[in-house]
């Protein structure tokens, strides 16, 4: 769908320089998706693999996203070798509801209630990112906390249109539990594309 040089504005990795590889193509359907226009597959150009690297190699970060739509409806195996090749750390945004393909050195795993999970993200995820919406997306939080694996980062991240309601429970509800850490949106503070 698009690719872009910025800063990774969320998660564990925020305010790293990266470059943004945005794949069309979502059957998730989160309702409150912030990049609706890359659902569809068909209404985005194809683009070999040599061409995103060589995109990727113009700026001198060398930590390459790749995101969505749902990245993972595709084998990705091509695309994160010659990545690694080049120098490139891969790093991947997922739902987790397809078998994860590909060489990953960092996988942020955040899991929608409108699809369920595939069962063996849980083993390889290094972040589990949770969007809070609602007060019951702490119980689905947990939920799937208790299932990755030791050592997987735990993260709870308000959803851009209601952070100011949910930012304060979030701030309660990890001082209450403190496996896990915040993690916002900055790019969207900081008004960074």
């Amino acid at each position: 769908m698009e690719a872009f040089y910025t800063l990774q504005g969320e998660g564990k990795q925020a305010g790293k320089a990266a470059y943004f590889i945005r794949l069309g193509g979502c059957d998730v359907g989160c309702h409150w998706c912030d990049v609706k226009e890359s659902w569809d597959a068909q209404a985005h150009p194809r683009q070999g693999v040599a061409a995103i690297v060589a995109g990727a190699l113009k700026y001198p970060g060398r930590m390459a996203v790749v995101t969505g739509g749902e990245p993972l409806m595709y084998d990705l195996g091509t695309l994160t070798k010659s990545l690694q090749e080049a120098g490139f750390q891969t790093n991947i945004e997922t739902s987790g509801v397809y078998p994860v393909t590909g060489r990953w050195d960092w996988i942020c795993f955040s899991p929608k209630k409108f699809k369920v999970p595939h069962p063996g993200i849980y083993e390889v995820a290094h972040e589990l990112k949770v969007i809070i919406y609602n007060p019951s997306d702490f119980a689905f939080a947990e939920a799937h906390a208790a299932r990755v694996a030791e050592g997987c980062a735990l993260l709870l991240q308000p959803e851009w249109s209601r952070h100011e309601r949910m930012l304060p429970q979030i701030i309660d509800y990890i001082k209450d539990n403190p496996k896990w850490q915040m993690s916002l949106q900055t790019h969207k503070y900081m008004d960074i594309p």
